[in-house]
């Protein structure tokens, strides 16, 4: 048979009330209207990585595309 030291006992007490404190958050309505902030900054830093690599990839093309417009209409 196991038994728990008293520091044992301590963490498995507060390891109950901290998964209880946040499945009452989870079902609370209120917390809901704050919407998933890091689902949030997720799609914020993914986004920005998809444009810089866009950016990395297009820019030759782009730039070239630029200077014949410019040759076009200057000359």
């Amino acid at each position: 048979m196991h038994h728990l030291t008293d520091a044992g006992l301590a963490l498995l007490t507060r390891t109950t009330a901290t998964l209880h404190v946040l499945g009452a958050r989870l079902h609370d309505d209120r917390d809901r209207e704050r919407g998933d902030v890091p689902g949030w900054v997720m799609i914020t830093l993914m986004t920005a990585g998809l444009v810089a690599a866009l950016a990395l990839v297009a820019k030759p093309a782009l730039t070239g595309l630029f200077e014949k417009a410019m040759a076009t209409i200057g000359g």
